[in-house]
């Protein structure tokens, strides 16, 4: 049996392996007690980064939703949750550049993409909500994927393509 989860998908910028576990976190509930009355940024405009948002903006001062795309994808409701708890900015077109820091995260940088203008974020903590990537890659061979790099089963029994391997 198959069971091997996903790995977070990687913002691939500077600063983001040295500052993993300095204020780089990929697990919201995991770290977000740690950031009481702090500036922190959420990575991804999609329905988790919104979640993610709601649930800071209980611990946060204030909390930054940066999307890269010119729209978030969070459902209307997230949206609304989102909006009423008065902490949170929502910042679209935004490509990320690079992560500050001393010994901790201070701050991001970010590209607009509609003014080409680098802007930095004063923040002390970084959530990162864009996805994950299955971890399959050592059954190549053994199994089919979808577009996603999921294992393709049958939906009633989990069984792969090969006989006795499930997932």
């Amino acid at each position: 049996i198959i069971a091997s989860g996903a790995d977070p998908r990687p913002l691939e910028i500077p600063g983001e392996k040295k500052y993993l576990g300095r204020g780089l976190s990929y697990c919201t509930v995991c770290d977000g007690p740690l950031f009481e009355g702090k500036r922190v940024a959420v990575i991804g405009g999609g329905n988790a980064g919104f979640e993610a948002a709601i649930f800071l903006s209980k611990i946060a001062k204030k909390i930054y939703i940066l999307e890269f795309n010119p729209a978030v994808s969070a459902d209307e409701i997230n949206q609304e949750r989102v909006k009423k708890t008065g902490k949170v900015e929502i910042i679209t077109s935004a490509l990320l550049k690079k992560i500050k820091g001393n010994q901790f995260v201070n701050s991001i940088v970010y590209q607009d993409r509609k003014t080409g203008k680098n802007i930095t974020l004063l923040v002390e903590g970084i959530f990162v909500e864009i996805g994950s990537i299955p971890a399959t890659g050592f059954v190549k061979g053994l199994v089919d994927f979808n577009e996603k790099d999921e294992i393709i089963v049958d939906p009633k029994t989990s069984q792969t393509k090969t006989p006795g391997l499930f997932a």
